[in-house]
């Protein structure tokens, strides 16, 4: 008899220390599939990461071409398949510069040294054209400030729009149209017949008011006027090309009108031979599914990439209707999906329950088989079952999470402290995937025998518009009741010991935890990271702004008070909390500004709340640095432990 192997442990250095795929793009061939590799945990002041390539059909190894040492990002084929596109902070560390690698390998050809940096780029039909993103080069009076410390700011002067810009890789030189003035621009793609280019702008590099007015421009790639065609809709992306009978249609991603809360829809709009386009139209209104990628095909419909419940699907537009049919499924989740010419052939980055992120592809039709393999070390750890969820809310809504099991447990050894973690966003989604990240999440504390719930409330991403729109105004109030609601099954059914529960989630996953702290007494212990205590000022400090506004339904300039969003402000009810909570923030967090984790720890210490203050410098509203992680991970379980296990005289180990 063989003795069976021993599993390996799950440590926080084995979360942090590994790496995971991204970005990955097929050959117009639909041979080869390169993709980014980058470290979880950053070891160092500026990020790395590197260069992969891996046959389509998984007949060799995934093999390193570029980086490692540099960070490299954007991978783009060229037309014919002969070229790999990237950018690179090789010549510069922090400056991306566009370079090119043949897919056998050797050294990659610098094509750029534009000293703002290159933000994006996409090669053309016309192989010595390549258009970039780029914003503008300082001026010498902006090197004189800069050096002289002569810098003040001062709003809406020295605007550095990000604008196109067509590289002739014969010379080297880079041609800036005028046609689009100070718009800024986000996004550029070229019909599929060589013709003109779609460019999606906005009015300001800001996300407020950038992502509310947006524009849709033509351009031709030897210049001249360029064509406007009007406004997109709020916070477009993704934008498509496809043909139709009648003529050529761009299609789009946007929120669904009119408010700035709700769920994505594609959007569908004819071009005109001339003048401004014709109404811009909802192809995806009334499904119970969300659109969250749309990729061009260079003869056909386009692609779409679905979340569904737990699950994410592929979709093709049908032109006839128009509208979007199934070809395929992921059980579990999926992102960056990506087509050859003909979009026979997908890859994505894929993962199920029990294995993490990595590049599958094939047949559009299904099934995907995996190509790539950045995290063998993991095989061996025994994870915690994970179980889908289905139950109903207080008024029938059917939702939908996850319930992991601690490792080497079944349900008949319950009940276990149970840990609920919620997601951020709102609009964002647990789905059915290896629950594993830097952050307090559901297998880091399964692996140490916990219990964790992973709900999916209204306002989430995956059961279509109207279940995402649900929180506008109103965040904190249904929402919380679904996820008391899975909480509650969970004690009926003898999994959840209630007097052994806790709470936590990052960003709205902060918001909600630090919310329920002040909602009820029934938690032990709560974890608040990057969280909002007032809507409020975050609608006032943080980046999003008016739609920060929109879900915490009003802004503090509306008159004297009492405001909508005091009413759904975990700060309002600090005097109310009991609940030790560990709060973790990021110093320099743009997003959710760390005012808003000064606020509650100041309004706790006021009340004489057990609590832990943790800001951790350097970091935006994602913690990039290893050691960071490291502590995040270290610190949050040991608090759980400390409140739902040995208790909170009992020294740790």
């Amino acid at each position: 008899m063989f003795a069976t192997p021993p599993r390996a442990e799950l440590s926080d250095e084995l979360v942090v220390d590994g790496s995971t795929p991204s970005t990955p793009v097929l050959s117009p061939n639909g041979r080869w599939v390169a993709f980014i590799v980058t470290p979880v945990g950053q070891a160092d002041e500026l990020p790395v990461s590197s260069l992969w390539i891996a046959p389509a059909d998984g007949s060799e190894p995934a093999r390193q071409l570029a980086g490692g040492a540099v960070q490299v990002s954007s991978p783009r084929w060229a037309p014919d398949s002969q070229w790999i596109f990237f950018l690179s902070d090789r010549s510069e560390r922090g400056t991306a510069q566009l370079q090119r690698i043949r897919p056998a390998g050797g050294d990659a050809e610098a094509l750029t040294a534009w000293k703002s940096g290159i933000h994006d780029h996409r090669p053309l039909a016309e192989p010595d054209v390549i258009a970039v993103i780029a914003r503008d080069e300082p001026t010498d009076e902006d090197e004189r400030r800069a050096e002289q410390r002569d810098d003040a700011e001062v709003w809406g002067e020295r605007v550095r729009f990000s604008r196109l810009r067509l590289l002739d890789l014969r010379t080297r030189e880079i041609r800036t149209p005028e046609a689009l003035g100070d718009r800024h621009v986000v996004e550029v793609v070229q019909r599929p017949d060589g013709g003109p280019l779609a460019v999606l702008t906005w009015s300001t590099p800001d996300l407020d008011p950038g992502l509310l007015e947006t524009g849709l421009h033509l351009l031709a790639v030897d210049g001249g006027a360029a064509r406007d065609l009007g406004p997109a809709q709020v916070e477009a992306s993704s934008l498509v090309w496809w043909r139709a009978d009648a003529g050529w249609h761009l299609a789009y991603l946007a929120k669904t009108p009119p408010g700035l809360v709700g769920g994505a829809a594609v959007f569908d709009v004819a071009v005109p031979t001339s003048g401004k386009a014709s109404e811009h139209r909802n192809l995806t209104g009334g499904m119970s599914i969300c659109p969250s990628q749309l990729v061009q095909i260079d003869s056909g419909a386009p692609l779409a990439l679905f979340a569904d419940g737990l699950d994410t699907a592929i979709h093709r537009l049908d032109p006839a209707d128009p509208q979007f049919v199934e070809i395929s499924r992921v059980q579990g989740f999926a992102r960056f999906l990506t087509a050859s010419g003909r979009g026979d052939v997908v890859a994505a980055v894929v993962s199920t329950a029990y294995e993490p992120r990595d590049v599958h592809a094939g047949s559009s039709l299904g099934p995907l088989v995996r190509i790539s393999d950045t995290r063998p070390e993991l095989r061996d750890v025994r994870w915690g079952v994970q179980e889908r969820l289905s139950y109903a809310a207080f008024d029938g809504l059917v939702l939908d999470g996850l319930l992991i099991l601690p490792s080497g447990k079944s349900r008949q050894d319950g009940p276990f402290p149970l840990v609920t973690l919620i997601h951020g966003g709102p609009y964002d989604r647990h789905a059915d995937q290896l629950q594993l990240a830097w952050d307090p999440s559901g297998q880091w504390l399964a692996t140490a025998g916990y219990a964790v719930f992973l709900p999916n409330p209204r306002g989430g991403h995956g059961h279509g518009h109207q279940f995402a729109a649900c929180v506008a105004g109103a965040v904190g109030v249904d929402e919380w009741t679904d996820v008391l609601t899975g909480i509650d099954m969970l004690v009926a059914d003898g999994v959840a010991d209630p007097d052994r529960l806790g709470i936590g989630g990052w960003s709205h996953g902060g918001f909600m935890a630090a919310w329920a702290v002040g909602q009820t007494d029934r938690f032990k212990a709560a974890f608040m990271g990057a969280g909002i205590s007032d809507w409020g000022m975050l609608a006032a400090t943080g980046e999003w702004g008016r739609f920060e506004a929109a879900l915490g339904g009003s802004t503090g300039w509306e008159g004297t008070g009492p405001h909508h969003h005091d009413r759904l402000s975990p700060i309002s009810f600090a005097s109310k909390i009991r609940t030790p909570v560990l709060i973790m923030h990021g110093k320099n967090d743009t997003n959710v500004p760390i005012a808003q984790a000064e606020f509650f720890h100041r309004a706790l210490r006021r009340f004489g709340v057990e609590h832990e203050y943790v800001v951790y410098p350097r970091e935006n509203h994602s913690i990039r640095e290893r050691n960071h992680q490291l502590d995040i991970l270290r610190r949050s379980r040991e608090w759980f432990d400390r409140w739902l296990t040995r208790g909170p005289d009992v020294p740790s180990s």
